[in-house]
C-alpha cells in the first residue's frame, strides 16, 4: 500500500484519518517526526508492517506525521530522510524554510552601561557584566539532509 492509498484496515475504516491541526505549532511538528521514525515499515514475508504496531504500513499515525510534515514545508525526500536517519527527537526548525530557520525579525541586543559605550550582543546570548561569563554563540540545529 503506497501512503497516499485508502487502508483496508478495518479500525483505519472505523477511526478513519487522524485529523491535521490548522495551525502548525512547534509541539505539532516534534509529534510529527516522532509518529513518522516509530511508525516506520518494516519488511515482512506478508509485506511492510508499521514496526511499532504491526498494522499494514503506513498505519494511520505515519500517514497524520507525513501530512503534517508536508503542510510544515518538508518534501518527501526529507521526510524520508528523516525515517532513514531513524531519531525520533531529531529537531526540524520551527517555522521551517528551504534553507532553515526562519530569519529573526528582532534587532539585536545591545548592553548599556559598559566602558567604550553599548554594543551588539549576539542573539540568544546573554550581555557580560561583572562576574557573568559570556554565553559561547549558538550553532544552527543539524538535521538529516535528503540525499
Amino acid at each position: 500500500m503506497r501512503v497516499g492509498e485508502q487502508s483496508t484496515d478495518p479500525i483505519d475504516q472505523i477511526l478513519g484519518e487522524v485529523p491535521v491541526p490548522a495551525p502548525l505549532t512547534p509541539e505539532d511538528v516534534r509529534l510529527a517526526v516522532r509518529a513518522v521514525v516509530v511508525h516506520a515499515a518494516e519488511e515482512w514475508p506478508a509485506g511492510p508492517l508499521c514496526r511499532n504496531d504491526g498494522a499494514t504500513y503506513p498505519c494511520r499515525l505515519h500517514r497524520w506525521g507525513r501530512r503534517v510534515l508536508e503542510r510544515h514545508g518538508l518534501n518527501e525526500r526529507q521526510i524520508d530522510a528523516l525515517v532513514r536517519h531513524g531519531n525520533p527527537f531529531v529537531h526540524v526548525p520551527f517555522p521551517f524554510t528551504v534553507t532553515g530557520p526562519a530569519p529573526s525579525t528582532r534587532a539585536p541586543r545591545t548592553t548599556a552601561g559598559q566602558p567604550g559605550g553599548p554594543r551588539a550582543v549576539a542573539p540568544g546570548a546573554r550581555p557580560a557584566g561583572p562576574g557573568r561569563p559570556v554565553a559561547p554563540p549558538a550553532t544552527a540545529p543539524r538535521w538529516p539532509r535528503a540525499s
